[in-house]
């Protein structure tokens, strides 16, 4: 119910409670740009597919398709959010 609400909450003013520690600029990619919470992290970071990539140890390709991704498996979101040095959580919104 707390997602539901969260949800919500984005949907409706394009912000997150400073608690959940997600910056505007990132909800505004992932609904005014359709971007994926990944991507919109990395560019947010200002990070390349290619350094996030290496971070994990896999292709730029394959990295690519992660980000293309509706629903991230839980080990690969780990990873991913290890490489962007955030919480896990965040990326699952």
């Amino acid at each position: 119910m707390l997602i539901l609400r969260l949800i919500i909450k984005i949907i409706m003013n394009k912000t997150i409670d400073v608690e959940t520690g997600v910056p505007n600029e990132v909800v505004n990619m992932v609904f005014d740009n359709n971007y994926s919470p990944a991507q919109a992290w990395r560019e947010y970071l200002k990070l390349s597919q290619v350094e996030v990539a290496n971070k994990i140890d896999i292709s730029q390709s394959a990295y690519s398709q992660y980000e293309k991704s509706q629903k991230l498996r839980k080990a690969t979101r780990i990873k991913i959010a290890e490489a962007l040095q955030i919480k896990p959580e965040l990326l699952d919104f």
